[in-house]
C-alpha cells in the first residue's frame, strides 16, 4: 500500500531470514529477499533449506541474496575461515542449486568441489517439491571477480551502495557482461540492484541531518581496502588509506570529515522530496533493475514514507528502474 515494491532485511544485528517468515505469513504481493545474508557461516545447505521453505511460505516471492562480506568479520565476527572467497561462493551457489533440484525432482546428489560436498540426500531429509521452484539468486560485490560470478551463474547483482555511475559503467557493467557471455547469456539475464544514498529533504535543515549520516556511511565503506578500487575510479585512492588510519584510531567521528562536498556529489543524490524521483531516475535508468533509498526509514515518524506518500511523493522503498538497451534510454520506472 505504501509503494514498496520489496521488502530486503540485512544481516546486521539480527539474522536476515527470520523477519522473512512473518513477512511471507502477512503479505500476498510484495518481493522479499535478503541483501544480504552473509554466505560463509552457513553451509549451502542451511541456505538452501531456508530459502526453499521462505519460497514455499510466500508462493514464490522469495529472492536469496548472498554476500561474502569482508575477511575481518568471516574470521573476527563470525569466526569461520577465511579462502578464496570468490571460488568459495561460486561452489556455495552450485551446490545450493543442486540440493534445490534434489528436492523438487529427487535428483541424486553428485556435487563434489573443493570446498563444499553433497553426496548424500535420504527421503527423510529431503525438503520436497514445492509449487514454485525456481528462486532466483543474487549476489553482492565490488571487485571484478564478483561481477563476472554474477553474470555468469547468477540472477541478479546487489551493487554496493558504496559505487559511482563511472565505476557501474567502467567496471560493474563490463564485467557482468562478460561472465554473461562465458555462460552464452547476456547482460539483461543479471539483473542489477542497488541502494542509493539519497540525501533527501524539502528543508535545508533537513537535508543536513542527513548529509552529515551519509557523509559517516560513505566514510565507513570507504575506509575498507576491498572498496578502494571505487575511490581510485575518481583519482581519491589515497583517502582510503587516511581513512583506515582512523579506523584504528578509534576516530568514527572525524572520518566524515575526509568525504569531501566532491565526493558528495559523487556517491549521493540530493534533492527535495518532490525532485527526488526525477533525479535518480535521470542517474540510473538505463543501468538498473531495481532501486532503494538508502535513508534511515522510521515507522510513525511524521515525515514517513507513508506521509509523504499520501502528497504523491515516492516513499523510501524499492523501485523499478528499468535497464535500456544500449544504445537508448528507458522511460521512467515504476
Amino acid at each position: 500500500e505504501m509503494g514498496f515494491a520489496a521488502v530486503w532485511t540485512a544481516e546486521t544485528v539480527h539474522d536476515p531470514y527470520f523477519p522473512l517468515v512473518l513477512a511471507a505469513e502477512h503479505t500476498q504481493r510484495v518481493k522479499l529477499g535478503t541483501s544480504i545474508a552473509v554466505a560463509f557461516p552457513r553451509s549451502p545447505m542451511i541456505h538452501a533449506m531456508m530459502a526453499w521453505d521462505l519460497q514455499a511460505l510466500s508462493g514464490g516471492r522469495f529472492i536469496l541474496g548472498l554476500g561474502t562480506q569482508v575477511r575481518a568479520h568471516n574470521e573476527r565476527r563470525f569466526g569461520v575461515k577465511w579462502e578464496s572467497p570468490g571460488p568459495r561462493l561460486r561452489e556455495m551457489i552450485q551446490m545450493i542449486r543442486a540440493a534445490w533440484d534434489s528436492f523438487q525432482n529427487g535428483t541424486r546428489p553428485r556435487f563434489e568441489g573443493k570446498f563444499y560436498n553433497f553426496t548424500l540426500m535420504t527421503p527423510f531429509f529431503n525438503g520436497g517439491p514445492i509449487e514454485h521452484p525456481k528462486i532466483p539468486i543474487y549476489i553482492a560485490g565490488v571487485n571484478e571477480y564478483m561481477c563476472r560470478l554474477a553474470g555468469e551463474l547468477c540472477d541478479g547483482f546487489h551493487v554496493h551502495p558504496f559505487h559511482s555511475l563511472e565505476y557501474l559503467r567502467g567496471t560493474i557493467l563490463p564485467n557482468i557482461q562478460a561472465g554473461a557471455a562465458k555462460a552464452g547469456r547476456t547482460l539483461a539475464d543479471c539483473k542489477l540492484s542497488t541502494s542509493a544514498f539519497v540525501i533527501v529533504g524539502d528543508t535545508e535543515e533537513e537535508r543536513k541531518g542527513l548529509r552529515d549520516l551519509v557523509k559517516q556511511q560513505i566514510s565507513f565503506y570507504a575506509s575498507t581496502p576491498a572498496y578502494k578500487p571505487v575511490l581510485d575510479a575518481h583519482g581519491w585512492g589515497e583517502t582510503q588509506a587516511k581513512l583506515n588510519e582512523k579506523t584504528r584510531q578509534g576516530d568514527w567521528a572525524g572520518m566524515a570529515s575526509l568525504v569531501t562536498d566532491e565526493m558528495l556529489e559523487v556517491f549521493a543524490v540530493t534533492g527535495r522530496w518532490d525532485e527526488i524521483a526525477g533525479k535518480l531516475t535521470a542517474r540510473y535508468d538505463g543501468i538498473l533493475d531495481r532501486l532503494a533509498f538508502y535513508v534511515p526509514f522510521r515507522a510513525g515518524d511524521p515525515s514517513s514514507a507513508r506521509r509523504r506518500g499520501r502528497r504523491g511523493v515516492p516513499c523510501p522503498g524499492r523501485t523499478d528502474v528499468r535497464r535500456a538497451p544500449r544504445g537508448r534510454t528507458a522511460g521512467p520506472g515504476g
